[in-house]
């Protein structure tokens, strides 16, 4: 693997704006300036030239500096599992919705996992009760009105602020190993909507995504007949699609979805045309020739092979003793490779 040094930038600001900025570097304790950094500040000056609108550089600058922050809480933090956890802001502490959130942040925690909700009150601040101060996050939306922070995280860190619902979304998904939805309205579907749609075109890694309602209501059950209905008889999403998620009643259903899906499986990472499956355990030849031959339409071509670490893998030793998994994926069908990542924690 090419170190930074020997990567040619071909984003450039000309010969001597490139050269100022490796020096800036210098300056500041780098002696070659990552790629990606270096490209941040040509980007700052390239704009420079273009005279863009004053809103325009504060929308760049104010997201920035949010995803900045919000990176910088969640990394040390970096080796713990996370659930996200979206709901409802407007619902009562008292409803079973705020009940069922709060036991299953509970279960999740003493699993040893933390909680990402969006920090306000209702379902979501019931998620930060269920977790506890020490294993929740809250991501705040600034709004004329609503967001009142939940108590329980008041004055940690871990409480962040966003002005764009787009930067906050973002974190949700980034840092996140699972997706738990509750009951909710506008915000609640538009987030559902977003992590499917990653998830559907491979734009997110695949996860455990449930749907978490009570059995008086019916909620998720009823929302799914209805696209079931209308949008795959209209042939607008694949029936396969809807294999990406799971209706679940109770929070111990919820926490068993989300731990079988890291029952074997632990990451993955894509190097060219190949995917490689990072395990928890070697699986045996048998069992992989068997879903491998049950799971066609995710592999491009030959079979699953046992592997070590890849030499473009050497960026993160923390994951070089992982058993792997490397095969020729079909990165056209996400939601087939995430049914044989399901079939794998079948062993």
């Amino acid at each position: 693997m090419q170190s930074p040094s020997q990567v040619r930038n071909p984003y450039s600001a000309g010969a001597e704006a490139d050269e100022s900025i490796r020096e800036l570097f210098r300056a500041h304790g780098s002696a070659v300036p990552e790629p990606h950094l270096h490209e941040l500040v040509v980007t700052a000056i390239k704009l420079s030239g273009e005279a863009p609108q004053k809103g325009e550089l504060m929308l760049l600058n104010a997201a920035l500096k949010e995803l900045r922050h919000a990176f910088r809480v969640f990394a040390p933090y970096r080796d713990r599992r996370k659930v996200s956890i979206f709901g409802s802001a407007r619902t009562p502490r008292e409803h079973p919705w705020s009940g069922l959130a709060r036991d299953f942040a509970a279960a999740m925690a003493r699993s040893g996992w933390m909680s990402i909700t969006g920090g306000a009150a209702g379902v979501m601040g019931a998620g930060i009760e269920g977790a506890g101060r020490e294993a929740a996050f809250g991501a705040l939306i600034r709004l004329p009105f609503e967001e009142i922070p939940c108590p329980v995280l008041d004055g940690d860190p871990k409480q962040i602020r966003f002005k764009y619902f787009f930067t906050r979304k973002l974190v949700f998904v980034k840092e996140s190993d699972a997706i738990c939805l509750l009951p909710g309205g506008f915000g609640t579907h538009d987030e559902a909507f977003e992590i499917l749609t990653l998830m559907q075109t491979g734009k997110a890694a695949p996860r455990p995504l449930v749907l978490l309602e009570d059995e008086a209501s019916g909620f998720w059950t009823d929302w799914l007949a209805f696209h079931r209905r209308h949008l795959v008889e209209a042939a607008l999403v694949h029936p396969e699609d809807f294999a990406l998620l799971t209706v679940v009643r109770s929070p111990g259903e919820a926490c068993a979805a989300v731990r079988r899906f890291y029952r074997v499986y632990h990451s993955q990472r894509r190097v060219g045309d190949r995917l490689v499956l990072r395990l928890d355990r070697p699986l045996a030849a048998e069992f992989l020739a068997q879903v491998a031959a049950e799971h066609p339409e995710a592999i491009a071509e030959g079979t699953l092979c046992a592997s070590g670490p890849l030499p473009e893998e050497r960026d993160e030793p923390g994951l070089a003793e992982r058993p792997r998994l490397v095969f020729a994926a079909r990165f056209d069908r996400p939601t087939a490779i995430h049914r044989l990542i399901s079939r794998l924690n079948d062993a």
